[in-house]
Parts: C-alpha cells; sequence; structure tokens
C-alpha cells in the first residue's frame, strides 16, 4: 500500500536542479554515477507513491531535465503511469530506473511489508542507480509528546496544524473523511531505517534528520557508493526540502 501524495507534509522547494554539462554543482551530483553527469540523460525517475501530479513533489535534482518522471500509486484517482503497490512492482522491469524517489510511503506500510517495498525499491534500480527516501522521524515524535502531550499541534503544514498522534498514525481529518490510504501503520528511527536499508541489500547509504528534526531523509545505493557522498546529498536534500517545517 502507497500514501497518495500528502498536504501534510511539507513539500521540496524549488531550488536550481540538475545543471547542463556548462556548471556542474558538484554537491547535488556527488552522488550520481560519472556516467550520469557527462550524459543528456534522460535518466529513468521511478516516483513511488505519487500522488497527484505536481513538479512540486519532486526534490531537485528530480524536477528538471535530464531526469525522467516515471509515477507509481496504487490509488487510480491519481491516474499514474503504473497502477501498483509498493510491496509489488512486477509491472516495473528489473534494473529499468536510475532512482527510486519514495516520500512519505513507508510509514504506510505495515512492518512486515516494508522488507518487501525496499526489495522491490532495489530489483528495479539500475546496478549504478540510488534510492532517495523520507519519512517521518519517530524519536522526535517521541520527544515531543513527553514534551508537549498527543494533540497539541507542532507543525503548521499546507493542510492544517499536525499533532504528535497524526504522525504517528495519520493525519486525522484525512481519514475522518475515508481517505484510508493515509493511515499509518509503522514507523521509523534513524537506526531502524539504516538496518532495514541494509538488510534489503544497499551497499552504500546515508540517514539523516532535517534541520528541525521531524524528518529522516535516507540516500541509498546498491554498489557500495562512498557514505560521505550519500551523506552530502542526504543533507542537502534535508535542507532544501524540510527546512521551514
Amino acid at each position: 500500500m502507497t500514501c497518495r501524495g500528502d498536504s501534510t507534509h511539507p513539500k521540496p522547494g524549488q531550488t536550481a536542479g540538475l545543471p547542463s554539462a556548462g556548471g556542474t554543482d558538484t554537491l547535488r551530483l556527488s552522488f550520481l554515477p560519472a556516467a550520469y553527469v557527462m550524459s543528456q540523460g534522460p535518466y529513468r525517475l521511478l516516483h513511488v507513491g505519487c500522488g497527484h501530479y505536481t513538479q512540486a513533489h519532486l526534490p531537485p535534482p528530480f524536477n528538471q531535465a535530464p531526469w525522467q518522471e516515471i509515477r507509481l500509486d496504487i490509488d487510480p484517482t491519481t491516474r499514474p503511469d503504473v497502477l501498483a503497490s509498493i510491496t509489488d512492482m512486477s509491472a516495473v522491469p528489473s534494473q529499468s530506473v536510475h532512482a527510486v524517489w519514495s516520500s512519505h510511503n513507508l510509514e504506510h506500510l505495515y512492518a512486515h511489508e516494508v522488507p518487501r517495498a525496499l526489495s522491490e525499491f532495489a530489483r528495479v534500480l539500475a546496478s549504478d542507480g540510488f534510492v532517495v527516501i523520507t519519512l517521518p522521524n519517530l524519536k522526535t515524535v517521541a520527544e515531543a509528546i513527553l514534551k508537549v502531550g498527543l494533540t497539541e499541534p507542532v507543525q503548521i503544514a499546507p493542510a492544517g496544524p499536525v499533532t504528535p498522534l497524526d504522525m504517528l498514525y495519520g493525519y486525522r481529518p484525512f481519514l475522518e473523511r475515508g481517505d484510508a490510504f493515509m493511515g499509518h501503520r509503522t514507523g521509523f528511527t534513524a537506526e531502524s531505517l539504516a538496518q532495514a536499508l541494509r538488510n534489503a541489500g544497499f551497499a552504500g547509504f546515508a540517514v539523516v534528520s532535517s534541520a528541525n528534526g521531524w524528518y529522516l531523509w535516507a540516500v541509498a545505493s546498491l554498489n557500495g557508493a562512498d557514505a560521505q557522498q550519500a551523506r552530502q546529498l542526504a543533507l542537502k536534500l534535508a535542507s532544501d526540502g524540510h527546512a521551514a517545517a
């Protein structure tokens, strides 16, 4: 099961994306294989749990050429390119995409489904591809519960005030209107997300928290790419994506 585009989470900012060959943003390109940097692409991005189409759901460098978005969602009303659950993406050929972008999806699965989803991410990736994942940081949510309780707003998102209870189990106004896709069934700390990636066969990865601590960002590859490079990209994405949350 995947979530749809969720307005309870701040969306990544629109900033400069992957540059042309004339000027290389080494921080944003540092984790990409050399062939990606030198080539004009296109590079196939599988956007899982894509929700309704909007480019604002894509962080840089994915939000412009040479990246080509393939949208996958379980909800047919979002009109995805691929109608599927992230636990069974058999409609997507193995080793067919250069990157997977997963924004607030894994927490919508049951815990026993997470290994299947991550295995599917790994299966569809090219050997030199990578995955970018963001989701709530339960360590910060737990700290907030101890400080302010379950139902005191701790963030203001486009959909309205968000409480620790919403971050634990899903945004209650959406659930009240019958949007079951928005329910949360599991959660992660930096340590548990790192272990899940390791168990799924990702050899090179980094997991960092956003500046405000509410979200985790992970960048992972199958080929054991330099962990420091992965960390640099994860930190940059975390800064661009949720610094104002």
